[in-house]
């Protein structure tokens, strides 16, 4: 009899016990808590299209590289500053802060005056 009470106990306990999940559904669920944060792209189209583009003060290429064909600019959650300057035109500034989904940002510096070394 207290063979049967130990088996028992012991295979109802064993069955209490936590349970691994499978490695695809941790990652499935690694991949949900991401799609919930809202984090986006952001297609810039510029011109000048050499002009260099800063995300929160750093350098992170021309925008030609970001004009959504086929890459934009990730950001991450949160409000973040967008900087697009070239040497000769006025800097243009504004902040983001993405929403899940593609944005598209149409910059046209204009020129500052300042000559560029050029002959007129």
């Amino acid at each position: 009899m207290r063979k049967v009470l130990l088996w028992v106990a012991v295979s109802t306990l064993a069955g209490c016990a936590k349970r691994q999940e499978p490695e695809s559904l941790l990652k499935a669920r690694e991949l949900m808590a991401e799609a919930q944060s809202p984090s986006g792209n952001l297609a810039l189209v510029c011109e000048p299209t050499d002009a260099e583009v800063y995300l929160d003060g750093v350098w992170q290429g021309l925008c030609s590289d970001f004009n959504g064909s086929p890459k934009a600019l990730r950001v991450g959650t949160g409000l973040h500053e967008i900087e697009v300057k070239k040497r000769g035109y006025w800097p243009y500034t504004t902040y983001f802060e993405p929403s899940r989904a593609r944005a598209r940002l149409t910059i046209q510096l204009r020129a500052n005056g300042a000559s560029g070394g050029g002959a007129e």
